[in-house]
């Protein structure tokens, strides 16, 4: 058997006891008084920036859309909807919305509009600071001219910015930021690896990949601390060289992919290192383990998607009870090949309270 170390097996041992609905502490009232949940990052965080027009119309024909994982019409299944609920804070709503797809594609969108009092700034497929994320509008124009869901993905640069912008130029320092971004640099690096458009070499791919993570680094402690924040939930990129995206290459490409991860979270650890501002949750290490030791997490299977085919492919966006494989999908690891699962989700609020509590932020 598999050696565990043993902070890894007290962490496992403790999510899996909370996800069981046991542990009572994880119930009680924070004891730091927080006055609002800001979000920043992408898809593993988004809670409805591009539910509208026709993702909205499916989702309310055939049991819920708009979130990247299996959604339901009530939501509430991503990581910070239910962080905010144990605070006892609103539930999370998209800070903008909005939808502008290529034609073709048979996707009605809308304008792209700020939603006043909404602090999620998370917006699928958004990278540090370049808007050419995956499927974005970005994507739509020279030199990419491709055709696109036409996502925003608003760069977390620009999702800062926007924040700021609304709120005097600073944070209040009573409210808990969370930031968990930087997959999107990596998929991007990948996509145009070897093209006029990306890296010719590995090494050049992850020496941009730990640029974009030193530049997110740098932008929470220019943008965020310097600007009222005080406490700052940050996850590093989970282990995207574990999902079924990834397994799917050959292992080659699967070890650029992780080399690329940890080149994006050293230089962010670099960067954020003696911050008393920030927890850096090392959320790489705990995925890691989770598809090494499902059990432990009471996880069924890490392997397969529990998403089936839908109008749009197979991704979590438009996914639901109504199109997920057959069987019992509720403790599945992954809902599309690189998106977590509500209960993937969930493990991941419980491991983000966990950093907060160790913290003593909680």
């Amino acid at each position: 058997m598999k050696r565990i170390p043993h902070t890894l097996a007290s962490l496992a041992a403790a999510l899996l006891v909370a996800a069981c609905g046991g542990g009572g502490a994880g119930n009680q009232a924070p004891s730091f008084n927080y006055t609002a949940l800001v979000t920043f990052g992408d898809s593993l965080s988004d809670v409805g920036t591009h539910n509208v027009g026709t993702i909205a119309g499916l989702g309310a024909m055939t049991g819920g859309a708009g979130r990247w994982t299996i959604n339901s019409t009530t939501g509430g299944e991503m990581w910070v909807e239910r962080l905010a609920s144990q605070l006892g804070l609103p539930a999370p709503c998209a800070a903008e919305t909005g939808l502008s797809p290529s034609g073709g594609l048979g996707v009605t969108g809308a304008a792209i509009t700020a939603q006043a009092g909404c602090l999620n700034y998370a917006q699928g497929s958004a990278r540090v600071t370049d808007p050419a994320g995956p499927n974005s509008i970005a994507l739509q124009s020279a030199p990419y001219n491709q055709s696109t869901l036409g996502l925003i993905a608003k760069p977390i640069a620009n999702q800062i910015a926007a924040h700021l912008a609304a709120n005097s130029g600073s944070f209040s320092g009573t409210e808990l930021v969370t930031v968990l971004a930087g997959a999107n640099d990596i998929f991007m690096q990948l996509a145009f690896y070897g093209t006029p458009l990306g890296a010719s070499t590995p090494e050049d791919a992850v020496i941009a990949a730990a640029t974009a993570g030193a530049t997110l680094g740098g932008l929470i402690k220019t943008q965020m601390v310097a600007k009222g924040a005080k406490r700052i939930l940050v996850l590093n990129v989970p282990d995207v060289a574990g999902t079924p995206f990834a397994k799917a290459q050959s292992l080659d490409t699967q070890g650029l992919i992780d080399a690329m991860v940890q080149a994006f979270n050293g230089q962010l650890a670099a960067q954020l290192a003696g911050v008393p501002e920030v927890r850096l949750a090392d959320s790489y290490t705990v995925s890691k383990d989770q598809g090494a030791n499902p059990a432990l997490y009471g996880l069924t299977n890490v392997t397969n998607v529990a998403c089936g085919a839908n109008t749009l492919g197979t991704t979590s966006l438009v996914c639901n009870a109504s199109n997920v494989v057959g069987g019992d999908v509720s403790r599945y690891q992954f809902a599309d090949d690189v998106h977590p699962t509500p209960y993937g989700h969930q493990l991941l609020a419980q491991f983000a309270a966990s950093e907060l509590a160790k913290a003593g932020w909680l």
